[in-house]
Formats: structure tokens, sequence, C-alpha cells
């Protein structure tokens, strides 16, 4: 896609079937300039996020490149496909009782990130997700404030957890 130019998107997977969106901005690129993820979302599921269980059904969706050295589970979630080997995910239930969910998005807020990586734009919805994602900055504070640097097993919790919202723990 070149700039200035815009492409839909159909979706037929187990979450949703025939939705359509359009993508206007470039591919990783235009975002906003609150929005600057550490991890890409191919870097982010070769690492080993969600278990490996997050989104097998709707590959078809992302760049192909997306999926090759991903760390996907066969069946259920397992953690040891985590890069920290922990579970840190809370269940889509939990994500619907707290409000979270936003109906064109309803995997959560990694969906919402490909999908903006891709280069959806929702005004009002990216910049609800962009503060969610900026919140986590939190964890990052208690990583740096309770482990010594370098020591990336340290609150592996955590860690994972800022995986899944595209921050690289392995940095800090």
């Amino acid at each position: 896609m070149k700039s200035g130019e815009t492409r839909m998107i159909v979706v037929h997977d187990t979450m949703q079937h025939n939705y359509h969106y359009t993508c206007t901005a470039l591919v990783g690129k235009d975002f906003d300039p609150l929005f600057k993820p550490d991890l890409t979302p191919r870097e982010m599921l070769a690492l080993g996020v969600f278990g490996g269980k997050y989104m097998r059904d709707c590959t078809d969706e992302f760049p192909a490149s997306w999926w090759k050295g991903a760390r996907l589970a066969k069946g259920k979630a397992d953690k040891s496909l985590n890069y920290f080997g922990v579970h840190a995910s809370q269940s889509l239930a939990v994500w619907k009782a707290k409000g979270w969910i936003y109906d064109d998005d309803p995997r959560g807020w990694f969906q919402w990130y490909c999908r903006y990586y891709i280069g959806r734009r929702i005004p009002i919805e990216d910049t609800r997700q962009i503060k969610r994602w900026k919140a986590m900055t939190r964890h990052i504070a208690q990583v740096r404030n309770n482990c010594r640097a370098g020591d990336i097993f340290c609150r592996p919790r955590q860690r994972q957890a800022l995986l899944h919202w595209a921050y690289d723990s392995r940095k800090f």
C-alpha cells in the first residue's frame, strides 16, 4: 500500500464473521506520537505471548511473516510457550466483565494493536487503547525498582505481562 491509498480487510474467524475494516495508514507507520511500542506484533508472537493461543484462527488477516517463528500452542494455552514461561493473562471473560473489550476487537488489546499496526485507525478507540497501553508503565517502574539490572527473570509475571503490551521487558 502506498501513502494515500486505502485497503479493505474482511474478517472471517470464530469471533467475527464478515467484519470489515479499512486500513488508511501504512503498515507499521503513522502511529500516534504518544504510542511508541517496543515490539511489533511479529516480534511479540516470536518471543512467546498469551501461551501461544492468541488469534490462531485469524492468521489470514495479518501478514504471513508474522506467523513464521510464532510460538503457537496446538491446543490449550501453554505457559511454557511464553518467553518467561509463566502465565500472565486474564481470561477473556474477565476482560468482558471489566468492560475492556471494544466490539470491533473482541479479543482485546493485542487484536487492536495488530489492526492498528497494519493501518486501521479508529480515533476514539485508538486514544482509549493507547491510554491503556501507557498505563502499563507502572509495571516498568515496579520492575526497575525491585530488580537488579540485567536480572531479566526477576518478576517474570510482570515482565511477561509487559511483553503482552509490546514493552520489551528484557531491556530493563
